[in-house]
C-alpha cells in the first residue's frame, strides 16, 4: 500500500499538487519543482496531455518520481484511448511500481494542439473505474483471467460550479460506488457555494480535495470566468488583483494571500487541497505558510 492510500486511510488532510509533463524530454524543470515541493505536498497529479496538448506519457514520468523518493498520481483520460489500450496502460503503470491513479475524461483534441486528432472516448469515468476493479479483482474488463494482480490506489474528478448540480452529485455518487478513494474538484474560490454543493450531496464517505488555483492575473480570471466550464472568479477577488495591475510583486503578494484565505476557509470544508499553479508552483510554499498547513 502506497503512503497516499495509507493517509487517506487514516483520514489526514491530503494535499495534492498538479506538474505537466512536457512537451519533449528535458525533465529537469518538472523533476527541480517536484523536489522543491516535496515536503510541501503528498503527491503529484501528473496530467496527461493536459488541455488536449501532446506531451509526454505522463506514466514514465511517474515511474521517475518514485526513483526520487516523490509520490505521483497518474491522469488517465478516456479521451484518446478505447478500453484495450487503457487496460495496458493501467498494467504497464502496475509493474512501473504505480499504484496512484485518477480517471477522467479529457478535453477533447479540437481545443489542444493536434486539432484533427480523432476523439475516443470509449468509457466513461465510471466505467474506468469499473475496468481497474475488474483489473483488482484478476480479470480484465471482459473477464479473462490476468497473470498476475494489479493493485491501485484510484481517484475521480467533479466539478462542484457545474450548470447541471443534480447531474453532477449523481455522477460523483457513482464513480464512488465505483470504487474512487478521492476525489478530486475543480477550482475553488466561493466557499459557501462549495459548502451548499457538498451538502447537497449528502454523505460523502471519501475526502474530497478542493481545486485550488491561484489568480495570477485580471485577464487568466476573465478567461477562466468565460472559457472554463465550472469556475466562477468573484467580482471581488477581480478586483482585488485589478488594484495591482501597476505592480507585478503587488500582485504576487495578493494573489498568494487570497489563496491562502481560500486555502484556510477550505480545511473546514474539504478533506484536502489539489493545488493547480500553471506555472506558479514556486508560489505554493508561501501560500501554505500564510495559510498555516503544514503536512
Amino acid at each position: 500500500m502506497g503512503k497516499l492510500k495509507q493517509r487517506i486511510d487514516a483520514g489526514e488532510f491530503i494535499v495534492t499538487c498538479e506538474l505537466t509533463p512536457p512537451k519533449g524530454i528535458d525533465l529537469k524543470p518538472l523533476l527541480g519543482r517536484a523536489d522543491s515541493l516535496k515536503n510541501h505536498v503528498h503527491a503529484f497529479n501528473l496530467t496527461e496531455s493536459h488541455a488536449a496538448r501532446m506531451a509526454m506519457d505522463p506514466t514514465a514520468v511517474a515511474h521517475l518520481l518514485l526513483d526520487r523518493g516523490v509520490e505521483p498520481i497518474v491522469q488517465m483520460t478516456s479521451r484518446d484511448k478505447n478500453r484495450i489500450a487503457i487496460q495496458a496502460c493501467m498494467l504497464g503503470a502496475a509493474a512501473l511500481g504505480v499504484e496512484n491513479l485518477v480517471f477522467m475524461g479529457g478535453d477533447p483534441p479540437k481545443n489542444g494542439d493536434h486539432p484533427d486528432a480523432k476523439p475516443v472516448f470509449d468509457l466513461f469515468a465510471s466505467q474506468l473505474l469499473d475496468a481497474v476493479n475488474a483489473l483488482q479483482s484478476g480479470t480484465d474488463y471482459t473477464g479473462h483471467k490476468l497473470n498476475g494482480t494489479p493493485s491501485f490506489c484510484v481517484g475521480a474528478v467533479f466539478n462542484p460550479g457545474s450548470t447541471n448540480p443534480d447531474v453532477e452529485i449523481e455522477n460523483l455518487h457513482r464513480k464512488i460506488e465505483a470504487g474512487a478513494s478521492f476525489l478530486q474538484t475543480q477550482a475553488v474560490y466561493d466557499i459557501e457555494e462549495f459548502t451548499r454543493f457538498l451538502d447537497k450531496c449528502g454523505d460523502i464517505k471519501v475526502p474530497v480535495l478542493a481545486g485550488v488555483i491561484p489568480i495570477k492575473s485580471v485577464k487568466m480570471a476573465m478567461y477562466m470566468n468565460e472559457r472554463v466550464p465550472g469556475i466562477t472568479v468573484p467580482d471581488h477577488l477581480i478586483q482585488k488583483i485589478a488594484n495591482q495591475q501597476e505592480n507585478k510583486e503587488k500582485i504576487v503578494e495578493t494573489s498568494q494571500q487570497i489563496s491562502a484565505d481560500i486555502v484556510r476557509d477550505l480545511r473546514q470544508a474539504a478533506g484536502g487541497l489539489h493545488i493547480m499553479a500553471i506555472g506558479w508552483e514556486d508560489k505554493i510554499p508561501g501560500i501554505m505558510e500564510l495559510a498555516g498547513v503544514k503536512i
